[in-house]
């Protein structure tokens, strides 16, 4: 992730992730400056976070996690001007970038903690019903909240990050460098190797079953398009066509003859839309490619903790409330998996997926 040179060095038998300023090889030491190369790797990021952000979280403004989804796009942006900034003055302010990426991943490595645990709280604490006023203060709090988190992740980064430019050469390729210290997550790397580590374990005897499973969840998904299509979201037998009702019900009424335990369940409805983005992840620190906290904490891996933390709560309150839970939308279809290790009745398909206020069921799962 980091250009050119490799990203850990090592010192006393410890190791230390480098940000490579400038590089000198050869016997006629032609100069590079990587300061560009870094301008063009926040750009990426910060744009594809951009994108994400309006695909996937713009609606949900009284969510914490949405609160820091979009400070660390702002952050991104911020920081992508200031390394552009630097880099079209010249090389004449070198210590400049420096200053800018050590301080930076020291900020963003300190992020993941708090904000998860305040995002846990948040959902714990999450009102069934929010009034327009109540919203407004709920989004307000947590725009208060989170720049709170930033302002002490930086206060801390300052005092704890040193930003001074190092020399360093190799004599083999007579290469030398000038570097300075970044920060990784371990938070971050911990996280994904452990999931992803538990997600095998946890799938790894249901190995045979999982794309029949898949292939449920697929159809179930298709029928309630369909009847979403169709418009009445009361009954389902009344919403079916003459032609399709009969098929329809028939799915519904299908006994899966090997129905997976809820949260087995529900570990395959997270497995399938976050695997591949930790097994990328994963295979990056796999092959040693160093990735400095302003890299991993993005918008990708926040979404999947989400993910996370809104389904072991959907496990959790799943156990008395069924599918009718009062957490904000996500990524991953929890009620689809809930109803394939659920028997599942046509007559009562829509209600659960559209809970009634004033009646809500007592499931024993």
């Amino acid at each position: 992730m980091l250009p050119e040179l490799p990203s850990l060095f090592d010192t006393s038998h410890t190791f230390r992730m480098m940000a490579i300023i400038h590089e000198w090889e050869g016997m006629s030491a032609s100069h590079t400056d990587n300061t560009g190369k870094y301008v063009s790797l926040l750009i990426s990021k910060a744009g594809l976070e951009t994108v994400i952000f309006y695909l996937w979280c713009q609606k949900r403004y009284t969510i914490f996690m949405s609160a820091c989804s979009l400070s660390i796009i702002l952050a991104d942006w911020l920081m992508t001007i200031l390394m552009a900034a630097v880099w079209l003055v010249g090389p004449v302010h070198s210590f400049t970038p420096c200053l800018i990426l050590t301080n930076a991943s020291a900020t963003y490595a300190a992020l993941p903690l708090p904000m998860i645990c305040l995002s846990l709280m948040d959902y714990l604490l999450r009102d069934k019903a929010l009034s327009n006023g109540r919203a407004f203060l709920k989004t307000l709090g947590n725009i208060l909240l989170t720049l709170l988190v930033w302002l002490l992740a930086f206060m801390c980064s300052f005092s704890h990050a040193d930003a001074k430019l190092m020399d360093m050469s190799c004599g083999k390729r007579l290469k030398k460098a000038l570097v300075c210290e970044v920060q990784e997550s371990k938070l971050v790397i911990n996280f994904i190797a452990g999931i992803f580590t538990a997600i095998l374990l946890a799938l790894l005897p249901f190995c045979s079953h999982i794309p029949q499973w898949v292939r449920d969840a697929d159809k179930f998904c298709e029928a309630v398009e369909e009847q979403e299509k169709v418009g009445n979201n009361l009954l389902l037998t009344s919403t079916l066509c003459p032609e399709t009702k009969g098929d329809e019900k028939s799915y519904l009424t299908h006994t899966i003859h090997h129905r997976p335990p809820l949260w087995i369940s529900l570990i395959l409805g997270f497995a399938t839309f976050w695997m591949p983005f930790l097994a990328v992840s994963l295979a990056c620190l796999v092959f040693g490619l160093g990735v400095p906290a302003y890299i991993s904490v993005n918008l990708l891996w926040l979404e999947c903790t989400n993910s996370l933390l809104l389904g072991v709560l959907f496990w959790v309150k799943s156990k008395t409330l069924g599918p009718h839970t009062n957490l904000p939308e996500n990524l991953c279809s929890w009620h689809i998996y809930w109803h394939i290790s659920t028997e599942m009745q046509p007559e009562l398909m829509v209600p659960e997926l559209n809970p009634s206020k004033e009646k809500r069921n007592t499931y024993n799962v």
